[in-house]
């Protein structure tokens, strides 16, 4: 009796390691044959993707905001020139990204949060004021990243390489 007990003890373990192999061994084949990524919206929602420093498994949080990763891209540059963004330029608004543009926010469009990455309401809302004063934006300052909100943000991000610090021309 004990015997068929470990015996169906190491053939589940084996099926999940078999079944967790097979997951490494598959992770990222469809999007390598998936070809180029068409711009335009993305996903407006935060995205959870896995990070690991120095054998820490944690959870990186990223919100874009409804922007192509290549137009988060040039909000990167856009804050590395002028608010001290010294974090990878990838494309993921991520909390340091997001920290930067709060830094931004609280010198000249109201923010008066905490500098803590999280793009909450507060900090849409000072990134709605930003957006109502130069890239279109015509909603309410609602703290709602809605469609509008994003629209503009997008508008933001195709001229963020040729704006001031203050993300205007």
């Amino acid at each position: 009796m004990r015997s068929r007990v470990r015996a169906r003890k190491l053939v589940g373990a084996a099926a999940v390691l078999g079944i967790a192999a097979g997951s490494l061994a598959t992770a990222g084949t469809g999007s390598a044959a998936a070809g180029p990524v068409a711009a335009g919206p993305v996903a407006a929602g935060p995205v959870a993707e896995p990070a690991v420093h120095g054998g820490d498994v944690s959870t990186l949080v990223t919100n874009n905001l409804g922007l192509h990763p290549s137009q988060a891209v040039n909000v990167q540059y856009w804050l590395r020139k002028h608010w001290n963004y010294h974090d990878t330029v990838d494309g993921l608004l991520g909390p340091n990204s997001w920290k930067a543009i709060q830094r931004a926010l609280r010198v000249h469009w109201g923010y008066n949060g905490a500098v803590d990455g999280d793009p909450g309401v507060n900090t849409i809302m000072a990134l709605q004021r930003l957006l109502r004063a130069g890239h279109g934006y015509g909603g309410q300052i609602d703290g709602d990243p809605g469609p509008r909100t994003q629209t503009a943000f997008a508008h933001f991000a195709t001229v963020a390489l040729t704006t001031r610090p203050n993300g205007l021309r």
